[in-house]
């Protein structure tokens, strides 16, 4: 890649864990500031059970750094770094020549969130899948901490088939990185506990997933975790049928329908367990 590939690559990723971690900070003290729903009665206060899901979840986060050291970053780079073809090679023959230079990192960030998109609606429709999945859904309340809290299973097998995508449309490392910057704030913003004014809501809700809607994605009917699948733009599920009619409202029960939630080892075992709940057959297949 070159040494000023590298030291580009070095600073985009400092640049990303500073990010990511100032936009965590600043959205739990906007989440104190102006939260726009009340935590359930078991999580009342600053108790045990309060300490004891913030436990989990920033135990998952801390799991999936290292994870993300050993095994993310490198099969990244990988597919980036040493596909079968180059960018170059693909412009004018497989990719459009007309594209300005420009424009490929705004197109590659639109690509990398499509094949998101069907990731997560994969997540809810194939059971192997969902069994790593259900670990986010079984938080009982939605905050900045959800946002982070992902079995690590699911984020290896998630770089790994997200490395086909890199490797098929030859996307730069740099834009990978700069995917993954837009990824996880608009992750952390839409997991936030924050009361954004309704009308401002309503226009980003056009472009971008906002909290209200994803808080329905989390309500523990089945019916409405299996919709609205977008992480950074909202029109997919338009697009594609994945909406649901239902609205938001303050005390909306979250989790996984039938199930509560458990203590971080039970949940790290979780896949291998023999009851986890199945995925609607008719998943996805809503529209409104």
């Amino acid at each position: 890649m070159g040494e000023l590939g590298d030291s580009l690559v070095r600073e985009l990723l400092a640049a990303k864990g500073t990010i990511v971690i100032g936009w965590v900070v600043l959205a739990l003290v906007i989440e104190q500031w102006r939260p726009a729903a009340p935590a359930p009665m078991a999580l009342a206060g600053y108790g045990a059970a309060w300490f004891a899901r913030r436990g989990r979840n920033l135990g998952f986060f801390v799991l999936n750094t290292a994870l993300s050291s050993l095994v993310v970053l490198p099969v990244t780079i990988w597919a980036a770094l040493d596909g079968p073809w180059s960018r170059a090679e693909l412009v004018g023959s497989v990719l459009p020549a007309w594209v300005p230079i420009w424009a490929w990192l705004p197109i590659d960030i639109v690509l990398l969130d499509f094949w998101i998109y069907w990731w997560h609606r994969a997540n809810h429709e194939w059971p192997f899948l969902w069994r790593f999945h259900e670990v986010h859904h079984r938080d009982r309340h939605l905050d900045a901490t959800t946002a982070l809290r992902f079995h690590f299973g699911e984020v290896a097998l998630s770089a790994g088939a997200r490395a086909l995508v890199i490797v098929a449309f030859a996307i730069p490392l740099t834009s990978v990185i700069a995917f993954e910057i837009v990824l996880m704030v608009a992750t952390v913003f839409h997991h936030a506990n924050w009361r954004v004014p309704p009308r401002l809501e309503h226009q980003l809700a056009r472009l971008i997933i906002t909290p209200s809607r994803h808080w329905v994605h989390h309500h523990n009917v089945r019916a409405d975790t299996d919709s609205t699948y977008g992480t950074i733009f909202s029109f997919w599920d338009r697009w594609l049928g994945t909406t649901t009619p239902t609205k938001r409202w303050a005390l909306m029960p979250l989790g996984v329908e039938g199930r509560e939630e458990l203590p971080m080892i039970a949940l790290i075992g979780r896949p291998t367990a023999s009851d986890v709940s199945v995925p609607m057959p008719d998943a996805g297949s809503r529209g409104g």
